[in-house]
């Protein structure tokens, strides 16, 4: 037995759990992380803000950002970089983690603060995660009692189930970056039901039985995931396999921040008060601070909000606003949570054709409309499929029978009980049993828990949650053909990760006439599939670029090491993939009788030697 530590490296929030070998019949234990509150102010909070605040020079005392562990710091990190980035928004990197997910930029570039003025300092989404991973690790260090060599500790890091390859080995360069060679990832929804199955213990068996469906929930700070989970009889014995995964959808807390600015600033404009750009990136952050402020005291009706001024008239005078608690679930609950039927999905709003460059969030922000759409996808995937433990036929839409929400959203009640409701009327207008909600739940630290559930699950203990990849995985082929004017050759696509693969498993696709391009600079195309659960490793289906069913993801663009003399030829390859234990995806090109060998991580980087 080994200790394990569970690392939530959220967008707004992070945690820290620890589990060790003689608690393996209990419950994992929550570390407090010591982080500055206030200048020169150290406190042990549960969770760290996942904020990154870059000073001017001179603006902090000399050891006014000193922490236990390392002396004094250049920059903050926590409770302390969320306040001041409320007074100085442009030095305050925010939501790196929604930015490592972004495929349009280059997210190991210095970005952040997105659109800071040309005096600060900026960092790539990569680095400020490996400052908030480095905090994390620091704090287990300082407080986790894990002692011995740290060569021996397991390290379970979350991330988004929506996350593509890219994302996920992202995630593990930062890892890196932050001292952690070894690192396991999981799923954030996987581990939110891995901390309800610890706190619920053996009782689970009593409220899941044998064709139930877990819809789990999870609206995070910049993400809305959602997951199916089936329990089924297994020789006697309950097992959850997890049978679907949505997209990703930029969409959450930041989101919900955004409107409730707009909502406040509406009453600002009506009194005759305007803000900047500046002023109102500052009242984002301030009614962040009092939507948190709201969902943790019940009792209270409103909260502050007090807004730095600007100009001359204004030096040194601060604008004051508040928000309401009518306000607050007003603005969540329709604008969020809106009552509508399962057959409206997400809408598309016309963009303009010129846009500034920024996260690509959802263009709408109904999260009940993309409920919708996700459990109506999974129908008609699951449809089709060999062997399904759910039911489908005869219905519009996977009926869930238990729901189990996570994410700090899902603090404010009328929210669970919003989309419960909605939930539940579609269910009854298509003859199905009402969900029950899954009790329980620590939607703050369920994330970090269950990560270090799951380490010690991996141990050979507890109940273990089944499921694979998320998705299948392709490799794009071109079709050979005369050239013609005007038309591109139709690509096809090579399965070369079925649904559900599992981690630290390996597949050789089939014999079959491959050509490499060596030597000269070339793209290859890859893509991936939610719906598509029946095709196998060396399937080949046509005009992949065509389909709905596929998505396509980000190309790879490189050249190919090759021998002197062999520059710009075809070299004949068969494939081989693996999905490590890791998570990520691999993919390896080896010469037909001869000793080239490139290796791919699917959508990331290539490693090649020939």
């Amino acid at each position: 037995m080994r200790h394990v530590i569970g690392m939530d490296l959220g967008t707004t929030n992070g945690a820290l759990a620890v589990r060790s070998p003689e608690a393996a019949d209990g419950e994992g234990r929550v570390v407090a992380i010591p982080q500055l509150t206030a200048v020169g102010t150290v406190a042990a909070r549960p969770l760290l803000p996942s904020f990154l605040y870059l000073p001017a020079k001179g603006e902090f005392p000399p050891g006014g950002l000193a922490l236990p562990w390392d002396g004094e710091e250049r920059e903050a990190v926590g409770e302390l970089a969320r306040r001041q980035g409320v007074g100085t928004p442009t030095r305050l990197v925010a939501s790196a983690k929604s930015w490592l997910c972004h495929a349009g930029v280059d997210r190991t570039g210095p970005l952040l603060p997105w659109q800071a003025p040309p005096d600060v300092e900026r960092v790539s989404p990569v680095a400020a995660s490996a400052r908030y991973l480095r905090h994390l690790v620091s704090a287990a260090r300082h407080g986790g009692d894990v002692g011995g060599n740290w060569d021996e500790v397991e390290v379970v890091l979350t991330v988004p189930a929506s996350f593509d390859a890219a994302a996920r080995e992202l995630t593990l360069q930062a890892a890196r970056e932050a001292g952690l060679e070894r690192v396991t990832l999981l799923e954030e929804p996987q581990a939110a039901l891995y901390a309800w199955l610890e706190r619920t213990g053996d009782g689970f068996r009593k409220v899941l039985r044998p064709g139930d469906t877990v819809l789990v929930v999870d609206v995070g700070g910049g993400t809305t995931d959602f997951s199916l989970m089936a329990a089924t009889d297994r020789e006697g014995v309950l097992e959850l396999t997890r049978i679907a995964v949505g997209d990703h959808i930029l969409l959450g807390g930041d989101n919900m921040d955004l409107a409730l600015a707009h909502e406040v600033q509406r009453g600002l404009t009506a009194a005759g008060r305007k803000l900047d750009a500046w002023q109102f990136t500052s009242l984002t952050h301030g009614a962040r601070e009092a939507k948190e402020r709201l969902f943790a005291e019940a009792g209270l009706d409103r909260a502050p909000i007090a807004i730095p001024g600007r100009g001359s008239a204004l030096m040194g005078a601060t604008v004051k606003a508040e928000l309401t608690r009518e306000q607050l679930e007003r603005t969540l609950i329709e604008g969020f949570f809106p009552a509508v039927p399962v057959d409206e999905g997400p809408q598309t709003a016309r963009r303009s054709g010129l846009t500034q460059v920024g996260l690509p969030y959802a263009q709408d922000a109904g999260i009940t409309r993309h409920l919708a759409s996700f459990l109506t996808r999974q129908r008609r995937a699951l449809e089709g499929a060999a062997d399904t433990p759910v039911r489908v036929e005869g219905r519009r839409f996977v009926h869930p029978t238990a729901v189990l929400f996570n994410g700090g959203v899902f603090r404010a009640g009328v929210l669970k009980a919003r989309l419960l409701e909605v939930l539940n009327g579609w269910l009854e207008a298509d003859g199905g049993a009402p969900a029950k909600e899954l009790e329980g739940a620590d939607l703050d630290l369920a994330v970090a828990r269950g990560a270090a559930y799951y380490g010690w699950v991996r141990q050979g203990n507890g109940i273990r949650i089944r499921g694979g990849t998320a998705r299948a995985y392709y490799v794009g082929v071109e079709s050979p053909m005369p050239a013609v004017p005007g038309y591109e050759p139709p690509v096809k696509a090579l399965c070369v990760a079925p649904f559900g693969m599992e981690e630290g498993t390996r597949a050789d696709v089939p014999p079959q006439a491959f050509a490499l391009v060596v030597g000269e600079p070339t793209q290859f195309r890859f893509f991936a599939s939610s719906v598509r659960r029946e095709d196998r490793v060396g399937d080949l289906i046509e005009d992949a670029a065509g389909d709905e069913t596929f998505e396509e993801l980000a190309p790879i663009e490189t050249r190919l090491p090759a021998e002197p003399g062999r520059e710009g030829q075809l070299v004949p390859v068969h494939l081989r993939a693996a999905v490590t234990e890791v998570g990520t995806l691999e993919l390896e090109c080896l010469e037909d009788g001869g000793a080239g060998r490139w290796r791919f991580e699917l959508n990331v980087r290539l490693k090649g030697d020939a």
